[in-house]
């Protein structure tokens, strides 16, 4: 399969590189703001550039793409951005960009890659979510943007999934609960998440290759903790 993830230099991206090329048969294009991390890896099955997803029109993103992949059957959205500040004091642009990484370079990244979808036997698109973007959930002081950014991506993998699973094109949000990353550290100091990289990934790498006929516009909680 041609698989494509964004937000791939570390962490849980990083980790979903490596376990789709230990996966035999599977091609990867790749980006991220710094590559550093993927260019050290030598196979040929993978391709990555230095993108950032907030910035880059989507006639690039198609560009970059489609000079690896005729089609596309894996799209998984895992670039994101937290910010950790109280409500009041989170100005309007930091808002903006909050939404800009989580929510609308999906949009954008989703629409150039859709022609080469579209030719797939069956694409999923993985929208990487947060147990604090679902309603009803536990919520934490200083992540507003980022938890509204989370929630209207959910709600975009609903609509979304409405309108192109008549094509075959199934679209999931995967709302991750605490992972061992950069990110939940910089929400949580000092809180240690039993869950690591490697593990979320095999999880996603599995449930995006082998449990897309079971699922369509669904919000699946990815959890064992809270945070």
């Amino acid at each position: 399969m041609n698989i494509v993830i964004t937000g791939a230099g570390k962490g849980i991206g990083f980790a979903l590189v490596n376990r789709f090329l230990e996966q035999r048969g599977h091609k990867v294009w790749a980006c991220s703001r710094d590559v550093s991390n993927l260019k050290k890896i030598e196979n040929p099955d993978l391709a990555s550039d230095a993108v950032d997803i907030s910035l880059a029109a989507s006639e690039e993103i198609y560009k970059l793409v489609s000079v690896q992949f005729d089609t596309v059957d894996v799209l998984i959205h895992n670039a994101g951005m937290l910010i950790n500040e109280p409500f009041e004091s989170t100005s309007l642009d930091s808002w903006k960009h909050v939404f800009e990484v989580n929510l609308f370079s999906v949009i954008k990244i989703n629409l150039a890659l859709l022609p080469l979808l579209r030719k797939s036997h069956g694409a999923h698109i993985i929208h990487i979510g947060s147990m604090g973007g679902v309603q009803g959930s536990a919520k934490f002081p200083g992540l507003s943007a980022y938890s509204a950014s989370k929630a209207a991506l959910a709600n975009l993998t609903e609509c979304m999934a409405e309108e192109l699973g008549k094509e075959g094109i199934h679209v999931n949000c995967l709302a991750l609960g605490a992972v061992d990353t950069e990110m939940l550290r910089a929400a949580f100091p000092g809180y240690k998440a039993d869950m690591n990289s490697e593990e979320m990934a095999g999880f996603i790498c599995d449930f995006s290759l082998h449990q897309r006929a079971f699922f369509n516009g669904k919000i699946i909680p990815v959890a064992s903790s809270t945070p």
